[in-house]
């Protein structure tokens, strides 16, 4: 990847940064987002800065392996796990960790959020796991998502977060944003009585369509709505 093309990755990095801050998926200095590089390398965002505050300056280059090439302070803690993510998902070239208040709620109650309830959600996303809780920054995290990785895009992190992982940084946002909203839906429809889910043949009618549409490349679409 050329100086030029790197540079228009860092913008869009430091876009999702103050996104992600503005709309309140992060507070404080909480999240982090990495996007890897034609090359193999990654850049980071730096641990303790707030995401508001993010600038293209701020982004720390890494080896695959996760060694510092370039750039001051330290790494994202939770670095371990985008590392983890990209060694397992050859397809993925970015991942967003955040603490949306809605997912979080989820993670915290260690409750998972049911795709098949939202006929967008099932087709975006086909599952959304939780995973166990672990350690935050320690090789606890890897461990504990790596049963699911291969198979989603988006995961909660019990009593943590959620992370979202896609083919570049702006498809990972959006689905953070996307996780948040499902989230959101199902807190207020459970004060209604508790959201339907949808049928098993009206399942079947979407896992049709979501075939139809990674056959026509409408969507970059991942997962398994069999669950």
């Amino acid at each position: 990847m050329n100086e030029a093309s790197t540079t228009i990755l860092k913008s869009k990095i430091v876009e999702v940064c103050h996104k992600l801050y503005s709309r309140g998926l992060v507070a404080g200095t909480d999240g982090n987002v990495s996007a890897r590089l034609q090359n193999g390398n990654i850049l980071i965002t730096p641990s303790s800065l707030n995401k508001g505050d993010v600038q293209a300056q701020s982004l720390i280059l890494l080896a695959p392996d996760g060694k510092l090439i370039e750039g001051s302070g330290k790494p994202s803690t939770e670095v371990k796990m985008h590392l983890f993510i990209y060694t397992s998902r050859p397809d993925v070239n970015a991942v967003v960790h955040a603490h949306p208040p809605y997912a979080t709620a989820f993670a915290a109650a260690r409750l998972p959020i049911d795709a098949h309830v939202l006929p967008e959600i099932a087709l975006m996303f086909g599952t959304i796991p939780l995973a166990p809780y672990a350690t935050p920054s320690t090789e606890e995290v890897p461990q504990s998502i790596a049963p699911f990785v291969a198979s989603s895009k988006a995961l909660l992190l019990s009593n943590h977060g959620a992370v979202t992982f896609a083919s570049d940084v702006h498809e990972a946002y959006l689905l953070m944003e996307k996780l948040e909203q499902a989230a959101h839906i199902l807190f207020l429809a459970h004060l209604l009585g508790g959201a339907k889910a949808l049928t098993e043949n009206e399942l079947d009618r979407l896992r049709a369509l979501r075939k139809e549409l990674y056959r026509k490349e409408l969507f970059s679409i991942q997962g398994d709505l069999s669950q």
